[in-house]
């Protein structure tokens, strides 16, 4: 896959507060990159940065080609952003806002409005004022409104904040089919990390303004997680707690939680426990990117 989005030396300040430090970082098209970090931490300005909203004090941004300084247009023109802020009509029905808003995007394909509606289960409501909606249904409006013209490249901001778990569902979803479908390049932003792992290639990790790690989720694990916390729900016990070398505490009367060096003694314990008791189930604890964000966090100081 070829680079669609580089960044180089980016750095940015408002009032003498420097937001954003040494940024660089490349998005291979259709890829989907996760943006991790506290609020405060830039993710919102880079967006900003991407689309030619605002310019870079130095530094430079190259999107599927142009300059976001120079052609903007031309990048928001193929691109689509949802953020907190997305705005829509409260006084107009939802039907209403895709129609306005498709014409500033050029689309004159009522079916698309139809279809989108459809696709995000608002076409029930399309007749009902927008003032009049749950948080979960703005949210899947705006993405509506978001994805009116098809775009190549989609910058998301916290886009499942406020939904319930079938909404969460539903979104995910549509962003997976996208990315697959379409071969949208989308970077993301989130604070639930397990919404991120099972979507996204690569992770930036983002904090006080500098890019402090990123790789894909095995890359990170593998470089930051040297231990491996293993669950395993077994009918196995020991007066020591223990099998083998291998030590273990009691989580509950069929859990047991071993602390192993590295995951290659992961298939060493598993057979010494399978020919003393049943197993069940193993599950690695410490292996997802709530874990590798912490460990990445305490070694930069965080």
């Amino acid at each position: 896959m070829t680079s669609f989005i580089t960044v180089k030396g980016i750095e940015k300040s408002f009032g003498g507060k420097s937001v954003l430090h040494q940024v660089s970082f490349t998005v291979r098209r259709g890829e989907i990159v996760g943006l991790v970090g506290p609020n405060g931490s830039g993710k919102t300005t880079l967006i900003r940065l991407l689309n030619g909203v605002i310019v870079p004090d130095r530094g430079s941004i190259v999107v599927d080609g142009k300059d976001p300084i120079q052609d903007g247009n031309v990048i928001r023109a193929k691109s689509g952003t949802l953020t907190e802020e997305a705005g829509l009509y409260e006084e107009l029905t939802a039907y209403q806002n895709l129609l306005f808003f498709s014409k500033l995007y050029h689309v004159n394909d009522h079916e698309r409005i139809e279809q989108l509606l459809q696709q995000l289960q608002l076409d029930q409501a399309q007749h009902k004022k927008v003032g009049t909606f749950s948080t979960g249904m703005r949210k899947r409006l705006q993405l509506a409104k978001v994805l009116l013209h098809q775009p190549e490249l989609l910058f998301l901001d916290e886009p499942t904040n406020g939904l319930d778990p079938e909404g969460i569902h539903l979104i995910m979803q549509i962003v997976k089919e996208l990315n697959q479908n379409d071969r949208t390049t989308i970077l993301i932003c989130s604070h639930i990390l397990s919404q991120l792992e099972c979507l996204c290639d690569r992770f930036l990790f983002i904090d006080k303004g500098r890019i402090i790690e990123q790789g894909t989720q095995k890359e990170l694990a593998d470089r930051y997680l040297h231990q491996i916390k293993l669950r395993v729900e077994t009918t196995y016990s020991h007066p020591e707690n223990r099998i083998g070398t291998y030590r273990y505490e009691i989580v509950s009367s069929d859990e047991l939680l071993f602390t192993l060096r590295d995951k290659e003694e992961v298939a060493d314990l598993l057979s010494l426990l399978i020919q003393s008791a049943e197993v069940y189930s193993a599950e690695v604890l410490n292996r997802d990117l709530e874990s590798i964000y912490f460990e990445v966090k305490k070694r930069y100081g965080g």
